[in-house]
């Protein structure tokens, strides 16, 4: 697997990216990426590169997501 740096200005922009790119896995895997994180992390999944990379980017939106929630909070 290559890794791959992308820089974004700001961490909205990162969020909406990285949920494009869930849609992308959704729509090629006919799966909701709850679900699949769901399975995934009760082992019915298997270790295709796809999914490890799908589990990625959700753990990655969902750390996002969280911070960009509480900057909202805080400029409330």
């Amino acid at each position: 697997m290559k890794k791959v740096t992308i820089t974004y200005d700001t961490p909205l922009d990162a969020l909406l990216a990285i949920a494009k790119r869930l849609g992308q896995y959704e729509n090629k895997y006919g799966m909701d990426t709850e679900e699949f994180f769901y399975d995934y992390n009760k082992g019915k999944t298997s270790d295709d590169e796809d999914f490890i990379e799908w589990a990625g980017y959700y753990k990655h939106y969902l750390g996002l997501w969280r911070d960009v929630t509480e900057q909202l909070k805080d400029a409330a």
